[in-house]
């Protein structure tokens, strides 16, 4: 598996062999570019000297915030992501044994119980579950039972709408598209019934 969604060789090498960075990247994507989201990993892994659920869980929260707003900023909302990242290394840490893959792969479960344990996550709602899973059949190679049904709409073949579609600068051009399209509708829904 080789990912190609940050643009940066060493971000997107991190998020390719690492379950927990590409999850974090995942938490990551919000009000902030899906570039500079997934290369967190990268600059949490530089700063810190690792990306074990572990030991993010075990950082002193102070100290880990302020790796958070050093420049580069890993997220333009430092103090709450920080801490978001760390209830999430916690959770992988403490019921996953520190293995995030296990997530989707152990006791072989199907599309809807990932997406079940996806959405248990701290910081991982409907959407972002459902893309992130979207993104592990996609480009990962998850072959769980349903996944696309579970996935919704993100789980279409040729979508364009999420990280899980971006393999290469044209793809990136088209989820912006289809993003910006999107935004603009419910713009204009949002006008129309006011």
């Amino acid at each position: 598996m080789e990912l190609h969604i940050t643009g940066d060789p060493a971000a997107d090498k991190l998020l390719s062999g690492d379950a927990f960075a590409l999850l974090t990247g995942m938490l990551l994507d919000q009000q902030v570019t899906m570039e500079s989201a997934f290369a967190g990993p990268e600059k949490i892994r530089t700063r810190l000297g690792s990306m074990d659920p572990g030991t993010i869980a075990a950082a002193d929260p102070q100290a880990f915030e302020e790796l958070f707003k050093e420049r580069p900023a890993v997220h333009r909302f430092p103090g709450s992501m920080a801490a978001r990242v760390q209830a999430l290394a916690a959770t992988v840490h403490s019921e996953w044994n520190g293995d995030a893959a296990a997530i989707w792969t152990q006791g072989d479960p199907d599309g809807p119980e990932v997406l079940r344990r996806l959405k248990a996550l701290p910081g991982f709602g409907e959407q972002k579950a459902k893309i992130f899973l979207a993104l592990l059949g996609k480009q990962c190679g998850l072959e769980a039972a349903g996944w696309r049904e579970a996935a919704g709409h993100y789980g279409q073949a040729d979508a364009f709408l999420s990280v899980a579609d971006i393999v290469d600068p044209e793809s990136l051009a088209k989820v912006r598209a289809s993003k910006q399209a999107a935004k603009a509708a419910a713009k204009a829904a949002k006008a129309g019934g006011a």
